[in-house]
């Protein structure tokens, strides 16, 4: 199965020159915890709520800052026609819950989750995703 079989594809963009505000009411609206950010049709970027917070809120920014203050600008992405259970295993390795979806000329096309994974008939795929991305760092202490 592809990655593109179990994508969501409906696929909403924020602007790294859009306020904090604008990405929380869309967040909101889509019922969703994070958004890629992109630049004049190039994803530059994920945005989430954890961002938001720790990297906005918790430093004092309020909700007209821009999202290209507080994203993440290391995107990780896979390809749409990519296995998925090769996908699950990539996730679990680099510890994410979602990873935004490109076509060959590395156009925006979905995003993958971890609940996607689960919804598709191969539910050991979604556990070994999730085992990996719940798994402790090394040096971080569980509470």
């Amino acid at each position: 199965m592809q990655v593109q079989d179990v994508m969501s594809h409906d696929v909403v963009v924020v602007s790294p020159w859009e306020s904090l505000k604008t990405a929380a009411r869309r967040m909101a609206d889509l019922d969703v915890g994070a958004l890629p950010v992109g630049d004049n049709g190039q994803l530059v970027g994920m945005v989430t709520d954890r961002d938001m917070v720790i990297r906005g809120l918790a430093i004092g920014k309020g909700p007209a800052a821009k999202v290209g203050d507080v994203m993440t600008p290391d995107v990780k992405y896979c390809f749409h026609d990519q296995e998925l259970d090769e996908i699950a295993a990539n996730m679990a390795d680099i510890q994410v819950r979602r990873l935004p979806v490109v076509d060959r000329d590395k156009q925006l096309v979905g995003i993958l989750a971890l609940g996607d994974i689960a919804t598709c008939q191969d539910g050991g795929q979604a556990a070994q995703a999730l085992s990996g991305i719940s798994r402790p760092v090394a040096g971080v202490p569980l509470e």
